[in-house]
């Protein structure tokens, strides 16, 4: 490798496969301070998948950990992190981690706020290229699945079948209009969407008993 990060991997691995760190979360423990020392775990349903070693310096964060690749041996890592602060209101500041990743010769820099184990190192996702599950949807259902959760939101049940809920004792009024609107515009979306993609399927009369007149 030409550094951290160096190359890129073939297949476009998911954000949420990785193990990653947060600088927030970690800022929140206090495990930011110079001279802290101490372990990041990764449990799932109270089962640990993962450790990771730490020591907090001066502008950086230090890690220490093992890595095996493609099933050789187990390898000890090192990786310094850069830390960079931003001002906010009210005087705080707040954390990001600078990414140490060097990718075709380039160095990343980036101010990010997660770090993902996609390879060796913990990188941003840039980096590894890395994609949200949601970003492999298809369009339609990324609008059912924004009209669905609005519609929880309202305190009513998800999908199309189900009566929109009525206004939340508490919410305000153009607060629970401007939510109807959007589960109507999304879901309204999502048949026109998916209409387009499988019309070659349909005949027009097909299309039209199904979603009504669409044109």
């Amino acid at each position: 490798m030409g550094g951290y990060g160096s190359g890129r991997p073939r297949q476009k691995n998911k954000v949420e496969s990785c193990k990653r760190l947060d600088v927030n979360r970690l800022h929140r423990e206090g495990t930011l301070r110079p001279g802290w020392s101490g372990s990041w775990i990764w449990s799932r349903d109270g089962e640990e998948f993962g450790r990771i070693n730490y020591r907090a310096q001066e502008g950086r964060l230090v890690l220490n950990y093992r890595v095996r690749e493609y099933g050789g041996d187990w390898e000890h890592v090192e990786q310094p992190v850069p830390l960079t602060y931003a001002s906010c209101h009210y005087g705080s500041q707040r954390p990001y981690f600078r990414c140490p990743g060097v990718v075709n010769g380039q160095a990343c820099n980036r101010r990010v706020a997660k770090l993902y184990a996609g390879g060796k190192y913990f990188l941003c996702r840039h980096c590894y290229r890395l994609a949200y599950t949601s970003q492999s949807e298809p369009r339609y259902d990324r609008m059912l699945r924004r009209a669905n959760k609005l519609r929880m939101e309202l305190g009513g049940e998800p999908g199309t079948a189900h009566w929109i809920a009525p206004k939340p004792k508490g919410m305000w009024q153009r607060t629970y209009q401007r939510k109807r609107f959007e589960i109507e515009w999304c879901e309204g979306q999502a048949d026109h969407l998916f209409v387009e993609q499988f019309k070659h399927l349909l005949s027009v009369e097909g299309r039209e008993a199904v979603f009504g007149n669409l044109s």
